[in-house]
């Protein structure tokens, strides 16, 4: 699962930290063997999208966690051992 989203209580300059994730992120994928890259670059989209609308644009300490979340996965994503993205479909509304 990838990060946050650009929430809108953000002042813009702030705001460019997720969508340059969401950016360096694509840019990593186009590195990566071209029959993997669409499926990368969906999930990489739908997790930005899914975020967006779940989590609240209050909640600090979510969407911090989701950018040092992301920022590792770009880590991971850079090194030239990773050839593919797997998801998990969590529901965090269930318990």
């Amino acid at each position: 699962m990838f990060l946050a989203f650009v929430p809108r209580f953000i002042p813009d300059d702030e705001a460019e930290i997720p969508q340059s994730i969401l950016i360096a992120l694509v840019r990593t994928t186009r590195s990566k063997p071209q029959e993997n890259r669409a499926h990368m670059e969906s999930i990489i989209s739908g997790e930005f999208r899914k975020n967006s609308k779940l989590i609240d644009r209050k909640d600090f300490l979510h969407i911090e966690y989701l950018l040092r979340r992301g920022k590792k996965q770009l880590d991971q994503l850079k090194t030239v051992d990773s050839v593919t993205l797997s998801s998990s479909n969590l529901d965090s509304t269930k318990s």
